[in-house]
């Protein structure tokens, strides 16, 4: 891998509330980012930058432009969206860019990818892949909120899920029922269909003809509460006390294999996964150009491997 000494990588929304953990992210390793609100002109600002990475939602309103200015720029595009009908958008107008381009790269989109590329490892395809999120708590920040009512409405009120081998649209309620998780979390009440952005990037590389998701209810409860009370920090790195668990199965025949990342704030562990990604493409690896995930870029068990203990604990 090329030296990545020296490197300045521009984060579209940098004071929002991702942005500030990628911005500190990038710090920490040595990076020098540089801080580009919505109003700045992109074009100036990519100017001196060696990548550039989007943390500005609603991403349906941000990415394409960020997209086509990276494009003039020559550097590389990375963004953090869990809108799943960007990341569909993304593969759609960009796959024969000349640049590479890692949309999602973050806990929605990103983990879920890398671990069933992990889980999967060397299955060509699986009879069906399932997701299920535990989170302790969800105290969403304003850009969550901002993205849902979006997305919300591109669907038309409908649930999205994927199944017959594509993006499928229902109305109605999602259904509930329960599922168990690793130790220590066990058997919780869970929302069926409860899509985010993985079963959107997964498809583009791995060959399933079904993933089912599942988010414990308690964290949807908490996402749909009229409490507009965001994350709050409980350690020295701006961490809130949300912890998190996600386990990913991989169903082939009659054989099942799993992969599991557990730890702390899905907002917080969005950054180092961005930026190991933004580090290997500036570094050399994974940067060939066009539309790809985390998991169809990078070697996923040394990807996650990368991130543990620190960031992950993995199972």
């Amino acid at each position: 891998m090329l030296s990545i000494m020296n490197k300045h990588v521009a984060v579209m929304g940098a004071a929002g509330h991702t942005g500030s953990f990628v911005v500190a992210e990038l710090r920490r390793r040595g990076v020098t980012p540089i801080s580009c609100g919505r109003a700045t002109d992109l074009a100036r600002a990519l100017r001196d930058a060696d990548a550039v990475i989007n943390c500005a939602g609603p991403f349906a309103a941000t990415a394409g432009p960020v997209i086509e200015c990276a494009i003039s720029a020559g550097i590389p595009y990375l963004d953090v969206t869990a809108e799943i009908e960007v990341v569909t958008d993304t593969f759609a107008r960009y796959a024969q860019a000349d640049i590479p381009i890692v949309p999602a790269a973050a806990f929605y989109g990103g983990l879920g990818d890398l671990l069933a590329t992990a889980a999967m490892n060397d299955w060509s395809a699986a009879d069906h892949l399932t997701i299920a999120y535990a989170l302790s708590s969800w105290r969403p920040t304003p850009g969550t909120r901002a993205t849902g009512k979006v997305s919300a409405q591109r669907r038309n009120g409908r649930r999205v899920l994927y199944a017959g081998r594509r993006l499928q649209f229902r109305p109605g309620a999602a259904p509930r029922t329960e599922w168990t998780f690793p130790a220590p979390v066990g058997t919780q009440p869970v929302i069926g269909e409860f899509t985010m952005a993985d079963s959107a990037t997964i498809p583009t590389h791995l060959d399933t003809p079904e993933i089912a998701t599942y988010m414990s209810a308690n964290a949807v409860d908490d996402l749909t509460a009229a409490d507009p009370a965001g994350p709050a920090a409980v350690d020295e790195r701006g961490r809130s006390a949300q912890t998190f668990l996600v386990e990913v199965r991989a169903r082939s025949g009659g054989t099942e294999r799993r992969a599991v990342a557990s730890g702390q704030d899905i907002y917080a562990v969005t950054a180092p996964l961005v930026v190991e990604a933004a580090m290997r493409v500036l570094g050399g690896a994974g940067g060939a150009a066009g539309v790809a995930s985390l998991g169809a870029r990078f070697d996923a068990k040394d990807f996650l491997g990368s991130l543990s203990p620190e960031h992950l604990t993995l199972g």
